[in-house]
């Protein structure tokens, strides 16, 4: 039954007053777990297979963590520690990966990516979106907004202040991870569900969404949108932006290969292969005409950026007096006819 599950977390969490997932904190995730550790907790939980989140009390979190013990010590100290827990606690066992269909398998899937062990694209989130609910993010934690107003006056009366600070379906991912090796200016702008490679740097007005992330190492002053991944040695200058599945896309899964560098102000609405330049200012859209000029700044032919998506050592600009978006490339004439023929 349990040779190849997906995933296995314990978790604690947050509900509403009418008992409904707020949010859930995965300590540990686990991709791929032992099976010996699924066997060992299955029986405890009533699990027979499929993809479940298990609400449990303390004295099941401390029977488990007896359980687990001869397994796996990272494990059973988490549990441990959870049996002490006065918050709402979930065991969450993914049998595969499914569309989901709860807010802790929601949860823990984004609790993958951020911990590293499932990159951006590599995971079913299909039906996410309806399973994360929006809430108040404050100082106490999350808070359904249902229930905000008359705790921000129940703050008052104590001399206490409920501070919100924002109102979304997604939390920031350093209140569940900060991945090892990276450097964060404004945590704020880091969802959960982002995947931060090691050796990244992200500035103030840099954003990572979910689902989206760096390769590592590399700095980030601009925006990461939804789906985008950025390869190695690759920088994202101020205020730039690439564009996401979700604001334009479409379909066309954006990314930004190696050793590449985006200016400030500039934006990409398609792939990146290695070694491009984007010019600082400059918006590259699927549909921009661009000059393709060789390495003789000799012009080859006028196609659309789209056509030019994925290949290396491109360097994209505006003529400053024509205001033509040019492609220079450091290959010839005939080798640049060949790879465009090659992407048809």
């Amino acid at each position: 039954m349990s040779s190849n599950t997906f995933s296995l977390a314990f978790g604690v969490g947050t509900q509403n007053r009418q008992g409904n997932w707020l949010e859930v904190f995965y300590a540990q995730p686990l991709l791929n777990p032992d099976s010996a550790l699924v066997d060992a907790v299955a029986p405890l939980l009533g699990y027979s297979g499929g993809n479940q989140a298990i609400a449990i009390n303390t004295t099941q979190a401390a029977q488990l963590a007896d359980a687990i013990k001869p397994l796996d010590a990272v494990q059973h100290a988490l549990l441990t520690r959870l049996a002490e827990s006065h918050r709402p606690l979930v065991v969450t066992i993914l049998a595969e990966d499914a569309a989901l269909t709860s807010t802790p398998e929601a949860y823990l899937k984004l609790h993958l990516l951020s911990h590293r062990l499932a990159r951006p694209h590599g995971l079913n989130l299909a039906g996410i979106f309806p399973l994360l609910p929006n809430v108040a993010w404050t100082n106490h934690g999350a808070v359904d907004l249902a229930e905000l107003a008359e705790l921000q006056l129940e703050a008052r009366l104590k001399g206490d202040l409920l501070e919100v600070f924002s109102v979304d379906k997604f939390p920031k991912m350093t209140d569940y991870v900060v991945p090892s090796g990276v450097r964060i200016a404004d945590s704020a702008r880091i969802r959960l569900g982002a995947y931060i490679g090691e050796g990244t740097t992200v500035m103030h007005e840099g954003f990572v969404n979910f689902n989206a992330g760096t390769a590592g190492p590399g700095m980030i002053e601009g925006r990461v949108s939804a789906g985008v991944f950025i390869g190695k040695g690759s920088d994202l200058g101020g205020g730039c932006s690439t564009m996401g599945t979700l604001s334009g896309g479409g379909n066309i899964v954006i990314s930004v290969g190696e050793g590449c560098l985006i200016g400030a102000n500039a934006g990409i609405g398609i792939p990146l292969g290695d070694r491009n330049t984007v010019e600082s200012g400059l918006y590259l859209t699927a549909g921009t005409k661009v000059a393709l000029l060789d390495d003789q700044n000799q012009l080859v032919q006028v196609v659309k950026a789209r056509e030019l998506a994925g290949q290396n050592d491109l360097l994209f600009r505006r003529n400053s007096q024509t205001g033509a978006v040019e492609c220079k490339s450091n290959r010839s004439a005939i080798e640049l006819n060949e790879a465009l023929h090659a992407h048809n």
